[in-house]
C-alpha cells in the first residue's frame, strides 16, 4: 500500500484588530485506503462528502444533497479513548496552547503568548520620605513591615533599584489649556529625559474623549509629536481617560512596574465613569502608580476644591503623589521631582496569607523603621484584588 503525504502550509487568523497570531500548522492525518488505493494531503482541502444522518435502528443512513459536517480541526481529538474519562474531557484553552493546569497564557499586541504563573503574590513599589518630604535611601528589607487587611505579611523579595518602568502621559486637551499647554508638554518630554532611558511611554490626549496619540516608545521624537497633536477644546473626561489608559497599559506594557501622570486644568465634567469606578477599574487591572499635576491657580473655587479632590484620591489610592503648582513656571521643576520620586523607590514582594481565590479588595499598610531616620512615611498603593480577579477583569476589558 502507497501511502503519500502533500505539504500542508500554515494558516493565519485575524484574532482582534491589534493582533495577528501566527500560523498553525494543521494536525497530518494518515489515512490507510483499503485495496491498496493510493491516499494523498493537498494544499487545497478536498471535496466535501455527504452527511450520513441516524435512521431506523440508528442504522447510518446516507444523504448525497448535504455537506457532511468536518470536525473542529483546532482540538486535539484522541482516536482512542482513555479508560479514565476524565482524560477524555476537552482540554481548557488554556492547556490546549501549552500551559499547564494552575498557568494562564497571556496574549501579547506581536501575538505572542507568555506564560504567567498564578501564583498569590503581591509586589508593592514604595517610596519613602522624612517628615521634611526628602526621599530616604539606604533601608533595608528588615527596616519595613507589611500588613494586610490587618494581618503581618512576610517579605519574601526586596529591591531598591532603578528599574524602568511602563509610562503614560495624560494630558488635558479642553479648551481651557490652550495657553499651557507648550509648557506642559516641554514639562512632559523633560521628566523623559530624566527618567531611565529604558522606560517606555505613550501619550493619550484628552478632551471630550482620549485620544491615543502615540503608542508606547522611548524616542523623545515621536512622543513629542504625540504631545503637539492638540486642538484644545471641548471638556474633560479625565476619568475616562484614567480607564482607556490603565487598559493600555495592563494590554501592552513591557516593565512591570507601572505609572501614569495626569496634568489638568479642572475638575472632570465629561467621563461616562465616576471617580471610584476609575479608582477601582485602575485596582482591577493590578493598577499603576498615579502621579498628577492640577493647574488649578486661575479656576473658581468650588472648581478648584472638587478637581483637586478628584486628583488627590487617584494619587493617594496608587502611592503617588498629586501637586498644585501656583503657576505654570513650577511644572518643569515637578516634572523632575515626579522622574526622581519613580527611579528611587524600593520594591517589595510577599505572599498574601489569604488564598487568591478568596476575592475582594484587600488593603494593604506598608511601615518603614530605621533607628538612623526619625518619622519615616511609606507611599503606596492602599489595596489591591487578588490576581484572579484582576485576570477576570482584563478579559472584561478585552470584550469591551
Amino acid at each position: 500500500m502507497e501511502v503519500l503525504l502533500g505539504r500542508i502550509e500554515p494558516m493565519s487568523f485575524d484574532i482582534s484588530l491589534k493582533t495577528r497570531v501566527p500560523g498553525m500548522i494543521l494536525p497530518i492525518v494518515l489515512v490507510m485506503a483499503c485495496c491498496g488505493a493510493s491516499v494523498g494531503w493537498a494544499q487545497t482541502a478536498p471535496p466535501a462528502t455527504a452527511p450520513r444522518q441516524q435512521g431506523p435502528g440508528n442504522l447510518t443512513q446516507y444523504d448525497p444533497t448535504k455537506p457532511e459536517a468536518q470536525p473542529n480541526l483546532s482540538v486535539d481529538h484522541d482516536p482512542i479513548l482513555s479508560p479514565d474519562a476524565a482524560d477524555n474531557l476537552p482540554p481548557h484553552p488554556a492547556v490546549a496552547k501549552g500551559a499547564a493546569p494552575g498557568q494562564e497564557l497571556e496574549k501579547g499586541r506581536s501575538g505572542i503568548y507568555t506564560l504567567q504563573e498564578n501564583v498569590n503574590e503581591v509586589l508593592l513599589n514604595c517610596a519613602v520620605v522624612d517628615d521634611k518630604g526628602h526621599l530616604v535611601q539606604g533601608l533595608t528589607k528588615d527596616d519595613f513591615q507589611v500588613w494586610e487587611d490587618g494581618v503581618p505579611q512576610t517579605i519574601a523579595s526586596f529591591q531598591h533599584q532603578d528599574i524602568p518602568v511602563s509610562l503614560g502621559i495624560l494630558v488635558d486637551n479642553s479648551g481651557s489649556m490652550r495657553d499651557k499647554r507648550a509648557a506642559v508638554d516641554a514639562a512632559a518630554l523633560d521628566l523623559v529625559r530624566a527618567s531611565n532611558p529604558d522606560d517606555s511611554a505613550f501619550v493619550v490626549n484628552f478632551s471630550d474623549k482620549a485620544y491615543l496619540d502615540q503608542g508606547f516608545t522611548n524616542k523623545i521624537s515621536l512622543l513629542e509629536q504625540g504631545l503637539s497633536r492638540f486642538d484644545s477644546r471641548g471638556t474633560t473626561a479625565m476619568y475616562d481617560a484614567v480607564s482607556a489608559s490603565a487598559d493600555e497599559l495592563a494590554k501592552y506594557a513591557k516593565q512591570p512596574k507601572e505609572v501614569l501622570l495626569i496634568i489638568t486644568d479642572g475638575a472632570d465634567n465629561a467621563s461616562r465613569l465616576t471617580l471610584q469606578q476609575a479608582i477601582r477599574k485602575v485596582q482591577y487591572l493590578g493598577g499603576p502608580v498615579v502621579y498628577s499635576i492640577g493647574l488649578l491657580y486661575d479656576d473658581d473655587p468650588d472648581e478648584v476644591q472638587r478637581a483637586r479632590y478628584a486628583l488627590e484620591t487617584l494619587s493617594s489610592e496608587t502611592g503617588g503623589i498629586a501637586y498644585f503648582p501656583g503657576s505654570l513656571q513650577d511644572v518643569g521643576q515637578i516634572a523632575e521631582e515626579v522622574a526622581q520620586d519613580i527611579r528611587n523607590q524600593y520594591t517589595i514582594g510577599y505572599h498574601s496569607t489569604k488564598p487568591a481565590n478568596l476575592g475582594g479588595f484587600r488593603t494593604v499598610h506598608v511601615e518603614a523603621r530605621a533607628s538612623r531616620y526619625g518619622r519615616l512615611i511609606v507611599r503606596t498603593r492602599r489595596g489591591y484584588y487578588p490576581k484572579r480577579e484582576q485576570q477576570i477583569q482584563r478579559a472584561v476589558s478585552d470584550t469591551e
